[in-house]
């Protein structure tokens, strides 16, 4: 398994952790992960191959658009 994809899933885990992080908390912690997370989907297309960058690409949007999906918020 590359380690991009290892580094993706750390980012993904620390990206749903964020949710129970308090609220004045939320918009740096969502900077960092947009800083962290779009030279990272690089590193995946080019360890991994396109299909996994635009998995990835899919997997983030969700994650740092609707952070609290599924967890009773509306």
């Amino acid at each position: 398994m590359p380690v991009s994809l290892i580094l993706a899933f750390l980012w993904a885990l620390m990206a749903g952790l964020t949710v129970a992080a308090p609220r004045r908390l939320l918009y740096p912690a969502a900077w960092v992960l947009i800083a962290s997370g779009i030279p990272l989907l690089g590193l995946i297309t080019i360890q991994a191959g396109p299909v996994w960058g635009l998995i990835g690409l899919g997997i983030g949007a969700v994650l740092i658009g609707r952070p609290g999906f599924g967890q009773g918020e509306t």
